[in-house]
């Protein structure tokens, strides 16, 4: 008998369903008893278990047929409005799911559906009604439960919303400007551009892409970058459709992305109280500080047989949507964190206002450091925790990850986390990510605190050395039991990273031949599928290449990351939708948004070098897919246009699990379309999909929805990229030129000669000259000028007020270096 034929009628697969014959064969655990009530089957279910698994209502013996579709149906209520688990799944480990469904109950009874198609043949088969994870108790009442076979398979069609895709956050006014029409002509079609009162206020006609190879659209492209007037709740229509609305003159939408981004860190922190005074709606208790049930993270014992010592660890980030800390995701993170910062120092027209005492939504408001450098202290100071401790076998090296024994279910608070904390084996790669980031926070830390400055520096050190002792010390794939595994066997970019770090921050000899002797120095770093934290060798490359150092070929090194980023411009403009990605295998990586971001970060550093629009413009361009501009018509961010991800993979943030608990935080990125699909929701709905359409912005789709601390570095370092351009368009030119001469160098004192001639039409006066120092020198002294100085900004207000065009004057510092290369400022302002 074929399969068809099998279920020609559909087979009820379930026993008295309606409980008109008692409760047999159902089964609950122990603490949720139930009982048959007005013909249906009611259970109380109790306060502060952990997971939805810890109280179960079931039914076993349940016979599936793989290739043949199911439909699971019943009618629910629930005292107080909950979210549980309805899984088909096998009844003994491993457990696996054939559907797993999140019904959200309410007080009165409704009825819900779900059809899936078997994966497998089995009779020991279980329909599992998982309702714990409360903290409150409540009660449930089932009724109507039937799972019958031959129902029509599944089939997932997105909700992609209008053909005319658009940046739903909107567009620089004097910037790049591009919507993507999804459609089935071939030929040009008109468009029109619609202000908020829907008057036409720009016509044009759109230039026909093809098929699209990540998505298998036929699409066309709308050009309409000459229209340069600003407002809000703009469309645009073309081929019948229009466009979500969208703003033009979106500056402040970028400078509030910015802060969102890097305000998103706060919530994510482990061992302390988030207030809700800081962070409305997200307040919780301190995770992770050894307080019941928590068992770590102040006193951890590593896993058996890596060590005989414990560390306290706690601090530091939770990595991603589950509650470990990885050092090697870490380590990219806080570098990104500190390189928004340290740029600055070296690229014109960056805002360090926009990141100082103040910026952030964080509790270290008025200390008188820069909020994104308080925030990185967050996570670095948990990484120099991870340092194995003097006298212990392998000092100096760095613990891989600390995260629970057992994976644990969603949602989760952190301080409701009971599992033990394990500290997994010191790996080359964790240590070579503290041996770069804390010598790359030394640098930017010194100015406001030396003692902190002077232990990463120490800390830095002492693990480069390590690492150099013990440079095969890999993290292992199979380590992936209660967190992931961030395997790494190919650690010679994180040895390039961690020297040049070093070599920027100190000058010294050994780091720099260390250096110029990596195959990385002259290999080309950027590659397609971008940088992360598994490729680090463009960290190196880009800081090497825009904070000052001696480095002798260094010129050959700023063209590299120009030339780089002209690939990644020829990319995007390669594609309809303008995408700056393209991996070599046609497929998209797991995380693919932060790839993806990570090579806008790129084309940014060359426009600060070069300072070649083509590369600004590029970034605005590139970031129109993260904001909507995509076959899915859908903002990768939170709370980032009419259509964005807002279930994200987390254990906090699990609103659509738990209707009690937040969404993420605006600002959090979402992966993003994955072509492997690994997750059991994904895998099921998104079989064959092309890599735009691999994405589903459901909770349980870790592999294509989760969020992680490296994504949103990336996204915050472009979010304020773009917020320093302002509305774009033509670049304001300095009214100046600024000679800086060290007439002497010697024994940590120093005299620099900074001439600046007026190269402007028109007298400055009352002008002030300005710029940051990338090391630790302090100006005790200026003569023809007073100098003050905040942090390493130097602010001089010469004695000549007036500067007459072509006119010239020389101001003389003295000063002082603590440690470290004393390097030349890299830009400079007068005005």
């Amino acid at each position: 008998m074929t399969a068809s034929a099998a279920f020609a009628d559909p087979a009820e697969q379930l026993v008295n369903g309606t409980f008109d014959s008692g409760t047999d064969p159902w089964w609950w655990t122990g603490n949720a008893p139930g009982a048959v009530v007005d013909g249906k089957l009611c259970a109380t279910i109790p306060a502060g278990t952990t997971n939805p698994w810890d109280a179960i209502i079931g039914q076993n013996a349940v016979k599936l047929q793989a290739g043949e579709s199911y439909k699971l149906a019943f009618t629910a209520s629930a005292t107080t409005p909950v979210t549980i688990r309805a899984n088909v799944q096998l009844a003994a480990p491993p457990y696996t799911q054939e559907l797993s469904a999140a019904p959200a109950l309410t007080t009165t009874p409704q009825a819900y559906s779900y059809t899936f198609t078997a994966a497998a043949d089995t009779d020991a088969g279980q329909v599992a009604f998982q309702v714990g994870g409360s903290p409150v108790a409540w009660t449930l009442c089932l009724d109507d439960i039937s799972l019958q076979g031959g129902a029509p398979p599944p089939v997932y069609v997105p909700d992609t919303g209008p053909r005319v895709r658009v940046n739903q956050v909107g567009y620089l006014t004097n910037g790049p400007k591009a919507a993507t029409v999804v459609t089935e002509a071939t030929a040009a079609l008109p468009w029109q551009l619609r202000n908020a009162g829907g008057a036409v206020v720009a016509t044009g006609t759109t230039t026909p892409a093809g098929v699209d190879a990540t998505s298998g659209q036929n699409v066309q492209t709308a050009d309409f970058g000459s229209y340069r007037v600003a407002g809000t709740g703009y469309t645009l229509t073309a081929d019948g459709e229009t466009s979500v609305p969208f703003d033009i003159g979106v500056n402040a939408a970028y400078e509030k992305l910015r802060a969102d981004s890097l305000s998103w860190y706060y919530t994510q922190r482990s061992g302390i109280e988030i207030l809700d005074s800081i962070a409305p709606g997200y307040a919780r208790a301190a995770g992770h500080l050894g307080v019941a049930p928590n068992q770590g993270d102040t006193d951890v014992p590593c896993q058996p047989g890596v060590c005989d010592y414990r560390l306290d660890v706690r601090g530091g980030w939770y990595d991603a949507g589950d509650h470990g800390k990885y050092v090697v995701n870490g380590g990219i993170s806080v570098y990104q964190l500190l390189s928004t910062f340290e740029r600055t120092k070296v690229a014109a027209g960056a805002r360090a206002d926009k990141l100082g005492d103040g910026s952030l939504r964080i509790p270290e408001h008025g200390n008188k450091v820069p909020d994104v450098l308080d925030e990185a202290r967050w996570e670095l100071e948990f990484m120099l925790r991870m340092q194995v401790p003097t006298g212990k076998p392998l000092a100096g090296m760095v613990h891989h990850k600390v995260h629970d024994a057992a994976w644990t279910g969603l949602p989760l608070d952190p301080a409701a986390d009971p599992q033990p904390r394990e500290l997994h084996a010191p790996s080359t790669a964790a240590t070579l990510n503290l041996a770069a980031t804390a010598a790359q926070g030394a640098r930017l830390f010194q100015p406001y605190d030396k003692a902190f400055a002077a232990r990463l520096l120490a800390a830095a050190k002492t693990a480069y050395a390590a690492a150099l002792a013990n440079p095969a010390r890999y993290a292992l794939v199979t380590d992936g039991t209660g967190g992931g595994a961030y395997d790494d066997d190919n650690v010679t970019d994180e040895f390039y990273w961690a020297a040049a770090e070093l070599f920027i921050s100190t000058g010294e000899k050994a780091y720099k031949d260390a250096v110029v002797a990596s195959p990385w120095h002259t290999a080309d770093v950027f590659r397609p599928e971008g940088f992360d934290w598994k490729f680090t060798a463009t960290a190196g490359r880009l800081d090497l290449a825009t904070v000052p150092n001696a480095l002798p070929d260094r010129a050959r090194v700023r063209q590299s990351v120009v030339d780089g980023a002209r690939g990644y411009l020829n990319t995007l403009r390669g594609n309809a939708y303008n995408i700056a990605y393209n991996p070599s295998n046609g497929k998209f990586d797991w995380g693919s948004n932060g790839l993806i971001v990570n090579n806008l970060v790129v084309v940014a550093t060359a426009y600060d070098i070069s300072g070649d629009t083509a590369f600004r413009d590029g970034v605005a361009t590139g970031i129109d897919y993260i904001l909507g501009r995509n076959a899915l018509n859908q903002s990768y961010v939170t709370g980032y246009g009419e259509r964005n991800s807002h279930n994200q993979h987390s254990r906090m943030y699990a609103h659509q699990l738990n209707p009690a608990l937040p969404n993420p935080p605006a600002g959090s990125l979402s992966g993003g379309p994955n072509s492997s699909i690994q997750d059991p929701v994904a895998s099921k709905i998104l079989p064959g999909c092309k890599p735009q359409f691999c994405y589903l912005d459901e909770i349980e789709s870790w592999s294509t929805n989760e969020i992680t601390i490296n994504w949103n570095s990336a996204l915050s370092w472009v979010s304020s990229f773009l917020a320093d351009q302002g509305e774009g368009g033509a670049v304001a030119k300095s009214p100046c030129t600024v000679s800086y001469t060290k007439v002497l160098d010697l024994g940590g004192v120093y005299i620099a000669s900074v001439t600046v001639r007026n190269t402007s039409r028109t007298t400055l006066s009352n002008w002030t000259l300005g710029f940051a120092y990338t090391g630790t020198q302090k100006v005790d002294l200026a003569v023809n000028g007073t100098a003050t100085q905040t942090g390493a900004s130097v602010q001089v207000k010469p004695w000549q007020s007036r500067l007459k065009p072509g006119e010239s004057t020389t101001i003389l510092l003295v000063g002082t270096v603590q440690w470290g290369p004393n390097a030349a400022p890299a830009i400079f302002t007068c005005g």
